[in-house]
């Protein structure tokens, strides 16, 4: 079983590691001290397993198991954490076991052989509204050859679709991401407005709306190199919601 290790306290990665060293058939790959060098090291080693604190500066482990939902293969999840406040929304991001530091030989032991379990088909962590129901991600995942890109939501001037792909127009420049626009609406709704069927604009970005030469309305954007047409389905919500930013 290859195992990652994810955790912003040197300590309780190496109390982790010493205890790993005492099971039979497991491999640490990688450590990460952050949500987001953890989401690196398992683009590029496929583990079977995550050993995710909760409480880590930037990306924390919550969010960073949403991301690793979208992996293929996905990797289990168990969270390490001081704080038994978080089992409810860790079982929420589907993972599974909770365990609480300092963690105990045997209770490690126990979620090791759940993970093989998992592994083997037998068991699936499934919640009735999927993982992360009701909360927000702080940054975008795309993956890049084998690597990934996490793209900051504040970052995002507008999403595309694009046969099936959603292309993230960002400012430091595109990416694509394997998620559907809709999905994408609904998490993120308050932040971006539809304006197409194929395109939804962060409601900041948005200077003007003005009329082309052929009769279709335009939204000029802050960011954008050039206007993008607004279905007219669209035009009279997007003028409503231009009158209250």
């Amino acid at each position: 079983m290859r195992i990652v290790i994810a955790d912003d306290e040197p300590l309780a990665r190496e109390r982790l590691r010493g205890l790993l060293a005492e099971q039979r058939g497991v491999e640490v790959v990688a450590e990460a001290a952050d949500g987001q060098n953890a989401l690196h090291a398992c683009a590029e080693h496929h583990p079977d397993l995550v050993l995710l604190d909760i409480a880590m500066p930037g990306i924390d482990g919550l969010e960073a198991a949403r991301h690793l939902a979208a992996f293929e293969p996905r990797p289990a999840v168990v969270f390490c954490t001081a704080y038994d406040a978080h089992a409810l929304s860790a079982f929420e991001a589907e993972a599974i076991d909770y365990l609480v530091k300092p963690v105990r030989a045997e209770r490690l032991a126990a979620a090791l052989e759940r993970v093989r379990t998992f592994a083997a088909g037998r068991e699936r962590a499934t919640t009735s509204a999927g993982p992360g129901a009701g909360q927000r991600r702080s940054h975008l995942c795309a993956r890049l050859r084998g690597s990934l890109r996490l793209i900051p939501i504040e970052d995002v001037h507008y999403l595309q679709a694009e046969e099936k792909y959603v292309v993230v127009h960002h400012a430091r420049g595109e990416d694509l991401i394997e998620e559907s626009l809709k999905s994408l609406e609904d998490e993120f709704g308050e932040r971006f407005v539809r304006i197409h069927r194929n395109c939804l604009v962060a409601r900041h970005e948005i200077v003007e709306l003005r009329r082309a030469a052929d009769g279709h309305v335009q939204a000029v954007l802050r960011h954008g190199k050039q206007p993008l047409e607004v279905s007219r389905r669209c035009v009279a919500g997007l003028k409503e919601t231009l009158k209250h930013l």
